[in-house]
């Protein structure tokens, strides 16, 4: 899918014609009329000391992959520590820790049995989505089969949403009930190159279960927050002369207010950085089904420009887009409310997966 270009003397991979490090082995191409290794001369004899040239960090998807999953995975378990941590706390103030971490599973249990069995067709409902037709949208499920194909997975049912935006998104609990709905403003502005880059990164969040990653982030978040409001309003209600008698402690008691007034700002953040590390790990996963990470930054180039707008946007469903719906996040924008890393610095990336993009010093 890579267009003619350099062929890499090492591992013979071929690569984009701009590039100055090869996109599978890494090595660097020789610079017109020099040696691989800097500071040799023509006649083999040390020379001064020349880096060679580099347009961008090269960036190996492997590595990237596997660095995002890492953090994620450690994001996740901050936020179901905190989860844990206003239940205990709550039950503290009632001087029971383990019946307020007992009532607080329960409660996640059915909102996340309902997120789970309920959440596909919800999302498709809120979005207008409706099935691709066979004949209409012939080359949107051939790029989804032959991505399907790249990736290993079962092709997943195929949506469209009515929308002049350019944007898509990935649902489904499990590979073989999951679903990709694309805007028909993307499909009307994309070339095949970057159909494929963007249907790539959708089965990439297929293949690493992010959309059922979502679901149980959504859930704790949403948890930690009722549950911090349902103790609040009962604050009014308690007596001050319930701090002992069985009752928790004074110091508990303000220990469980502290939790529950802060627990659910800090969920929000760990909810959005492993959001914004998912994007980036689908990234770099998409780029290993295309073999072109370019496909997918010259799509998001292009969004950009357009817009990302879809029918019934909201803040509950934002995070499983592409590109945020609702809100741009420039680089120098603070990240911690961030669904989504910067396009930009997306865009930067995978050309440094390519081996192509700006000097650096």
């Amino acid at each position: 899918m890579v267009a003619a270009g350099k062929t890499c003397p090492g591992c013979g991979a071929a690569n984009h014609p701009d590039a100055v490090y090869c996109n599978l082995c890494q090595g660097p191409f020789l610079p017109a009329g020099g040696s691989r290794l800097a500071g040799d001369t023509a006649g083999g004899s040390p020379g001064p000391a020349t880096p060679l040239p580099r347009a961008a960090p090269m960036l190996s998807f492997y590595e990237a992959a596997s660095r995002n999953v890492r953090l994620s995975r450690l994001l996740f378990l901050a936020l179901l520590a905190s989860f844990l941590a206003v239940g205990a706390g709550i039950g503290g103030t009632f001087g029971s820790v383990g019946t307020g971490i007992a009532l607080a599973l329960i409660l996640y249990a059915i909102l996340a049995a309902t997120a789970y069995f309920r959440g596909s067709s919800i999302v498709l409902s809120i979005h207008g989505a409706r099935e691709a037709d066979r004949s209409a949208h012939r080359t949107l499920r051939n790029v989804v089969e032959e991505m399907s194909i790249a990736s290993g997975l079962p092709v997943p049912r195929v949506f469209v949403m009515e929308s002049p935006g350019m944007n898509a998104f990935a649902a489904g609990r499990n590979p073989e009930e999951s679903l990709v709905a694309v805007t028909t403003g993307l499909l009307e502005r994309l070339n095949r190159e970057e159909l494929q880059g963007v249907i790539g990164h959708e089965m990439a969040h297929i293949k690493s279960r992010d959309t059922l990653y979502y679901i149980c982030a959504a859930v704790l978040v949403g948890s930690i927050a009722l549950m911090a409001d349902m103790f609040l309003r009962g604050v009014p209600f308690r007596g001050r002369g319930e701090a002992g008698g069985g009752r928790g402690s004074a110091a508990t008691f303000g220990l469980g207010i502290l939790l529950a007034i802060l627990a659910p700002f800090a969920a929000r953040i760990l909810q959005m950085s492993i959001s914004r590390q998912r994007e980036y790990h689908a990234d770099a996963v998409g780029a290993q089904f295309t073999r072109n990470p370019l496909g997918l930054a010259s799509a998001l180039e292009k969004i950009s420009q357009v817009g990302a707008g879809v029918p019934g946007e909201n803040r509950g469903t934002q995070h499983l887009f592409l590109v945020n719906p609702l809100r741009h996040f420039p680089d120098d924008a603070s990240a911690l409310f961030s669904t989504h890393p910067s396009t930009a610095l997306r865009i930067k990336r995978l050309k440094a997966m390519a081996g192509i993009g700006e000097a650096t010093a």
